[in-house]
């Protein structure tokens, strides 16, 4: 897996795209060995320096945090100035962009700071959501995927505006509670707080396929080896958990979560597998191609930090 640079995205390249499929949208494509040593190094530069900003902080991501101003501020246009002097400390002492989106919850803040990358920074004062939101095509939404989109507009939706305009009743009719999520989304209303990471305690480890897998048995093969793999990071962290989740996303990069809870504490392999591909039967479409497959492990008997493998 890798991430694709903006002269690369012009060509249609994006993450989690295969190199296949990259190279055959671009056959003068130059691939760079990843640097994951100095991405760690960085990443941790950075977040140091959101951290002199804000204590409280969700890094999502090698390279994606949200803060919260709420108890530094007494003003919007001083956490306009903070972050703006943010940007700038990290241009000069890194020299590397950082694009910023300042806004009132994390999914208004996220979108506008997809907004002008490289080194953007959009601000949505509070109460101007709605008219930030009403143009934008309803894919911009974090958690509305291309299969999502597509039955959308086949009820003639296509901006978050006419997202809008569909009631509460008939989302949720159409989409469960998905669609009651799209009701508060259109509005600009995400009640989703900033936590620092350990508060999110799981161990999980998922494979990117180069080729897309829609063959039974090779993808139940991978789920059980991924189950090993955080069966054996339980071990040796010394943690055993309850509920375990499986990740799937389908070759239109449509991605789904789901987990179960068990009866018991448990660091097995084959206990965590066996839920595992319950959870995957009741996921995949038979026959349908698979670009990601994730196996994870949380719900602790003792508060740990968050741990992630990375495949």
């Amino acid at each position: 897996m890798a991430a694709a640079s903006y002269p690369a995205r012009k060509f249609g390249i994006h993450s989690a795209m295969s190199m296949y499929q990259a190279e055959k949208r671009c056959p003068e494509l130059i691939i760079k060995p990843p640097r994951f040593k100095a991405y760690k190094t960085y990443s941790r530069i950075v977040m140091g320096i959101l951290r002199n900003v804000s204590p409280v902080i969700q890094q999502v991501s090698v390279d994606e945090a949200y803060l919260d101003l709420t108890q530094q501020i007494d003003h919007w246009s001083i956490a306009e100035s903070k972050l703006r002097a943010v940007q700038r400390k990290i241009s000069r002492d890194i020299g590397l962009s950082a694009s910023i989106g300042l806004g009132t919850n994390k999914m208004i803040a996220k979108i506008a700071s997809d907004m002008e990358k490289p080194n953007g920074f959009t601000v949505i004062p509070p109460g101007t959501e709605k008219r930030f939101l009403e143009p934008l095509l309803v894919s911009k939404i974090p958690g509305i995927g291309p299969k999502t989109v597509n039955k959308l507009a086949g009820i003639k939706v296509t901006t978050v505006k006419d997202l809008a305009q569909i009631s509460e009743i008939e989302l949720a009719e159409k989409f469960g509670k998905w669609g009651r999520d799209m009701y508060r989304w259109a509005r600009g209303i995400d009640d989703r707080i900033v936590h620092e990471g350990h508060e999110a305690k799981s161990i999980s480890t998922e494979r990117t396929f180069s080729i897309d897998i829609s063959e039974y048995a090779e993808l139940t093969t991978i789920l059980q080896r991924l189950s090993g793999q955080v069966s054996r990071q339980l071990q040796k962290e010394g943690f055993r958990g309850r509920t375990v989740s499986v990740k799937v996303r389908y070759a239109d990069f449509e991605t789904y979560t789901r987990q179960v809870s068990l009866n018991k504490y448990t660091d097995l392999e084959n206990d965590i597998y066996q839920a595992a591909i319950e959870l995957f039967d009741k996921s995949w479409i038979a026959g349908s191609p698979l670009r990601l497959l994730g196996v994870g492990v949380s719900n602790f008997a003792t508060p740990e930090q968050q741990l992630s493998l990375d495949i």
